[in-house]
């Protein structure tokens, strides 16, 4: 079986997700929202099955850990105290020729004052490099506005009245309003009613983290385990899921003695990589990517991240930062509340310091895709040559786990084939009942979705109650009983491979 070349397998996996009901564009019959996506049937099972994996592994599996489930909107002094409020930017830069925004960080590089060519409404233009050292990442043109800093956060106001939309009244309806009135409506407004959508689930960690350790009785090293939803104003939303305004986060704050840290990061480094190999078919897409020292954060004492290869080449999936006692340290000093932990055993109080491992649920949904993406080319039996498309999903992750097919619409076989289904869903496992075109379409459908096994209900199954299990990765058809059929599907939904 061979693999599709990467240029085109996101353009395909696009494709596929529309076709299928994985993932639809946002308000698609009003033309779309940019950036903005909703997971369609299969789309929602496998991103949960995906969260549901991280959480037994993470928490259940584990005596050192809790699980956690903040507000989304929380009291503006705590981005204040961790610095969202005043740090949480990125570099804005327009381009003067395309007219396209991009952030600066992100463009390439060029020496400054290197004269380059690029091109202006199908023109080769030259132009010169300006000290800032990079060009137009669209149109590659040196041609470049002021950078600006661009907060990420988005503002809204907490209450029945808009005050903003009050303001916008009083100044369409009073000509003696002055800019300094209006300047000093607006402080106001902000410092009164402005509240912020999360772009980060794990400050609310820290806030709680007394509260979670006083209720628990844990003590360092122990975790706080948290999955839900941020919202970062992105300058540059692309490649599909990969970078949207609204996005899901799995993520632990993992509390330890100062003096182990470098030991925790370690160790939450190796099973992070490790996690994601387990379930996947090309391990060696998953690497582990030290930070260096101009990209750390200014709280991070070393940080590292997993990337995955996507077609667009390696980028990040995961992030894995040791953040010492910065955010406690922060909140302990704005609330003036203690957060220290007091080691009995040792007779001191001290601040814990952080290992954070922060993955992206909505990527690891895209990379489990791509991951799970193949194509092969084969002959049809008149002759003609076929695409065969296959998801090769773990069935632990695949969001149907077989499906029930009676080879023709016959009442025994109909009766038989839901009489299976029902008794895997009786178990907690979700199949699929499918009666529509004939066999051979949906052996290919459930292929492309990704189902295991697609268990088929004959004539003679009516019978001797025997059914033909087909395997999806290798195609092999197996005659067992129904019961052992189901015994099979709901043993391989609880397992990895």
């Amino acid at each position: 079986m061979t693999n599709v070349s990467p240029q085109t397998k996101i353009n395909k996996i696009v494709s596929l997700c529309k076709r299928r009901g994985y993932v639809f564009q946002s308000s698609e019959i009003y033309g779309g929202l940019k950036s903005s996506y909703d997971f369609g049937h299969l789309g929602v099972e496998l991103k949960r099955n995906i969260a549901d994996l991280w959480w037994q592994d993470l928490v259940h599996r584990r005596d050192d850990m809790v699980g956690f489930d903040a507000a989304i909107i929380m009291h503006p002094k705590v981005w204040q105290a961790s610095g969202h409020l005043d740090g949480f930017s990125d570099p804005l830069v327009d381009c003067l020729d395309c007219k396209q925004r991009f952030r600066a960080d992100k463009a390439p590089r060029h020496p400054a004052g290197a004269t380059i060519t690029y091109q202006v409404k199908n023109m080769e233009v030259e132009g010169k490099v300006a000290a800032c050292g990079y060009v137009c990442p669209y149109c590659s043109s040196p041609r470049l506005g002021d950078e600006r800093q661009f907060n990420l956060m988005f503002q809204t106001n907490l209450g029945a009245v808009n005050p903003v939309q009050d303001l916008l009244n009083a100044i369409s309806s009073d000509d003696t309003l002055t800019l300094a009135t209006i300047r000093q409506r607006l402080r106001k407004i902000n410092k009164g009613s402005a509240v912020y959508l999360r772009p980060e689930t794990a400050q609310a960690m820290f806030v709680q983290f007394m509260n979670v350790l006083q209720t628990t009785s844990k003590k360092p090293p122990f975790g706080i385990a948290q999955i839900g939803k941020s919202f970062r104003n992105e300058i540059v939303t692309e490649h599909f899921i990969f970078r949207a305004c609204e996005f899901e986060q799995m993520e632990i704050e993992y509390f330890v003695p100062p003096d182990s840290w470098r030991k925790w990061l370690d160790y939450w480094c190796e099973q992070r990589l490790n996690w994601y190999r387990g379930f996947v078919n090309q391990p060696d897409n998953f690497r582990l990517r030290q930070h260096e020292e101009d990209e750390l954060a200014h709280y991070a004492q070393a940080c590292y991240d997993i990337d995955f290869k996507f077609p667009w080449g390696w980028d990040e999936l995961e992030g894995i930062a040791s953040r010492g006692d910065y955010d406690l340290n922060c909140h302990q000093r704005l609330s003036q509340t203690k957060l220290s932990y007091f080691d009995n055993q040792a007779g001191k109080r001290y601040l814990p310091y952080v290992i954070e491992p922060s993955a992206g649920l909505t990527r690891c949904v895209l990379a489990v895709l791509l991951d799970a993406y193949e194509e092969s080319k084969g002959i049809d039996s008149h002759g003609r040559e076929k695409t065969r498309v296959l998801l090769k999903l773990s069935p632990r992750l695949a969001p149907i786990k077989a499906a029930f097919l009676p080879l023709v619409k016959d009442e025994g076989q109909i009766k038989l084939a839901r009489h299976l289904a029902d008794s895997c869903r009786q178990q907690g496992v979700h199949v699929a009942y499918d009666d529509n075109q004939s066999i051979g379409k949906r052996y290919a459908k459930h292929d492309e979705i990704g189902t295991p096994f697609a268990i088929t209900v004959d004539t003679q199954s009516c019978q001797d109650g025997l059914v033909t299990v087909r395997d999806r990765d290798t195609t092999t058809q197996t005659r067992m009983a129904g019961e052992a059929a189901v015994a099979k599907v709901v043993s391989c939904s609880s397992n990895l491979r």
